[in-house]
């Protein structure tokens, strides 16, 4: 791996040079920071403002050449203009092929520059985050209130680009205007929708999305899949992904992925009367929906250690154990055997091989359809959602085929013990396992400096602020300072190796994050384990009517997806988004306590849809903001980003599914009221954790 400051340096363009920012002299005065032992208030304030100063000057260079660029672009295309219009008078097909391509070399300047701005964004949000980790994360915090929310702001001339997307509308509109329009007279800004399907002026666009976060749909979608990668990925590096990528081995990770969510949730309508049929309260319902959860937390981490070698063992393993599972899961009626039952969900969840889904799509598919991807996986997911729930509500039946029981219970088991068998003959025939680059492990652990380091910096400026820094250290960049060496070890770039050393790299912004995935997945797993129990005790619902209830829910998934990623996001940022969605949820969840009586089905249904759909958009906006502000280094490895939010989310499975259980000690008419008031806690909690963190969200 390739320090970020080499990277940076790399990818500069050498006639712009001198008015990129000074990583490396930002990164060496940190160090000298570090090398202080100021004690006195007064010395840390001089810090901050000194290298606040620092860092302004650094940005006021980056944005006058950036204003100074835009102007020449601008005068260039009011030129252009200008011919274009004389040749509106005298149309000549030569000259207008020849302003055509003006217009686009136009463009591909407009694009180097808003590459030129990106990479110092990058570089601006690497050198925030790396004080931050030397000394608190409050510095961000004090940073971006300062400066981002002024009125004379240039750190939003950096971030959100004013001024460009003027230049952009003036080459998109002069490159229409050029097209054959087939005798329409009607402009861009008559039919927006109507993209202008231009080489040059889609990489602006994806430019300009990636600078401001702007997205679109499937962006958007992609983002629920915290599938990390670099953010200046090299050539060599996107070469070695092509030669790694096959597409049907692609559709079997994302039918495993489907599978699997199929798996999870078919069983959610009739798991109370699966309970009962074996002698057991409906509400071990929680229990058998949460059993599979359980295994899963373990599951996680082995599968995605075994995807550092291989990724075709470890679907086939996955795909026997749930075959098991499944079938354990439907002989449990005939057997009698509560105990059988669970087991056979046990087995099930040790076969959850999302790990290796999400890490094949991170390791193996091609950097420029990796959104596709991401965002196939987790349409997957949604609809395999939707249809498990839908599909137990088809499987109503009752038959016997000799000893055998067939019905309501025992089919789900069936048909998805047969699901996987299938899929396991095509996994075999039409796999192919990629070129795998096994890495290496390392026996020797990192040094005891590493282990103690930094263990006050989450206190902020109450504690003293520099650190007396006579060893070696590394920042969660991995990027080691050593005197005046630019360059960083392989050692520094090497992937968490366990859970405590992915811990020591989150920040606060991060376990925030984690925070709030946790609650989003706590209500949701309350909404819908419960419901059959909640829906049969008020409305005395039948199977088919819970499981409706349900696929409805779950199908509102893509179409709320497709609302925020293509306009709300585009309108307000992340942040902003997620503020909002939490006290959403939240008002959701106070909606859903049973006060009054009658406890009606407007009142339930009404406040389930504003949870459920609030939390769908609350976790596309956590996922994507806690893949800006994770370390680089969690996006590799056994223990990634990915594996520590799929960790998060089980165990909020885990936690809802067991407080149903317990509540149902209390009876069925407290169950509603007593498993909402953990979901209540845990999110104004959240809410706060977030108004706090706000400022470093950025």
């Amino acid at each position: 791996m390739v320090a970020f400051g080499k990277k940076l340096k790399e990818r500069q363009f050498p006639e712009w040079q001198r008015y990129y920012i000074n990583y490396k002299l930002m990164k060496k005065k940190v160090k000298q920071y570090t090398l202080q032992t100021p004690s006195e208030p007064q010395d840390r304030r001089h810090v901050l403002k000194e290298f606040s100063r620092m860092l302004d000057s650094q940005i006021e260079r980056v944005v006058l050449f950036l204003l100074e660029q835009q102007g020449l672009l601008a005068s260039r295309i009011q030129k252009l203009g200008e011919r274009s219009a004389i040749l509106q008078q005298q149309p000549d097909i030569f000259q207008m092929s020849e302003l055509r391509e003006a217009y686009r070399e136009v463009g591909q300047d407009l694009l180097k520059l808003l590459k030129f701005v990106e990479i110092n964004a990058i570089g601006i949000r690497k050198i925030l985050k790396k004080f931050d980790k030397r000394f608190g994360y409050r510095f961000t915090d004090y940073y971006v209130t300062t400066r981002a929310n002024h009125p004379y702001s240039q750190l939003q001339q950096v971030f959100k680009h004013v001024g460009i997307g003027a230049v952009v509308g003036a080459l998109s509109r002069n490159l229409a205007d050029l097209q054959d329009r087939q005798g329409s007279y009607l402009s861009i800004y008559d039919q927006p929708s109507a993209l202008l399907h231009d080489p040059v002026m889609d990489s602006i666009k994806s430019a300009v999305d990636r600078l401001t976060h702007s997205t679109n749909f499937l962006q958007f979608l992609g983002q629920h899949a915290l599938i990390m990668q670099d953010e200046l990925l090299s050539p060599v590096e996107d070469q070695a992904e092509d030669e790694r990528y096959h597409l049907m081995s692609l559709l079997l990770n994302l039918a495993n992925t489907f599978l699997y969510m199929v798996n999870t949730y078919i069983i959610v309508p009739t798991a109370d009367n699966y309970a009962l049929s074996l002698g057991a309260a409906a509400t071990v319902c929680g229990v058998i929906i949460g059993s599979m959860a359980v295994a899963q937390v373990f599951s996680s981490v082995y599968f995605s250690a075994w995807s550092n070698k291989s990724y075709f063992r470890p679907l086939v393993f996955s795909s026997i154990v749930l075959l098991v599972g499944n079938t354990m899961y439907a002989l449990a009626y005939d057997l009698h055997s509560i105990w059988v039952l669970l087991l056979g969900r046990l087995f099930c969840g040790l076969g959850s091989a999302r790990a290796v889904n999400r890490r094949y799509i991170s390791d193996c598919v091609p950097l420029k359809i990796r959104m596709q991807a991401s965002a196939a996986f987790v349409s997957a997911s949604a609809l395999g959602m939707a249809c498990g729930p839908a599909l137990a509500g088809l499987l109503q039946t009752n038959f016997k085929i000799y000893k055998l029981t067939i019905n309501e219970d025992t089919l789900p088991g069936w048909v998805m013990a047969l699901a996987w068998f299938l899929y396991l003959i095509w996994l075999w025939f039409t796999f192919k396992e990629p070129a795998h680059v096994i890495e290496e492990t390392h026996p020797q652990e990192e040094t005891s400096s590493a282990q103690v380091k930094n263990s006050e910096l989450e206190k902020g400026l109450a504690q003293p602020l520099l650190i007396n820094s006579g060893e070696k250290q590394e920042d969660e960049d991995g990027d080691p300072d050593y005197d005046g060496s630019e360059e960083a070890t392989e050692d520094s770039h090497r992937p968490a190796t366990s859970f405590v050393a992915a811990y020591r790299l989150l920040t606060p912004s991060v376990k925030v994050q984690l925070l709030i995935y946790f609650m989003l997945k706590y209500a949701m797993e309350v909404l819908l384990s419960e419901s059959s129990v909640i829906t049969t005790y008020y409305f005395t619902w039948s199977t088919g009517s819970v499981a409706i209830f349900l696929a409805c829910l779950g199908l509102t998934v893509l179409p709320v997806n497709i609302i925020v990623g293509s306009y709300i996001s585009n309108m307000f940022e992340d942040r902003q988004i997620l503020l909002a969605s939490e006290v959403i949820v939240c008002i959701g969840i106070v909606l859903s306590f049973h006060v009054f009586v009658p406890y009606t089905v407007a009142q339930y249904v009404s406040s389930a849809l504003i949870t459920f759909v609030s939390a769908e958009v609350l976790e596309g906006v956590n996922l994507s903001l806690l893949s800006r502000v994770m370390s680089s280094r969690l996006a590799r490895g056994t223990y990634n980003g990915g594996l520590l939010s799929t960790e998060a989310g089980t165990l909020a499975r885990v936690v809802a599914d067991g407080t149903i259980t317990l509540a149902g000690y209390f009876g069925e008419k407290n169950l509603l009221n007593i498993t909402l008031i953990p979901s209540l806690i845990i999110c104004v909690g959240s809410i706060a954790a977030t108004c706090f963190t706000y400022n470093s969200l950025y």
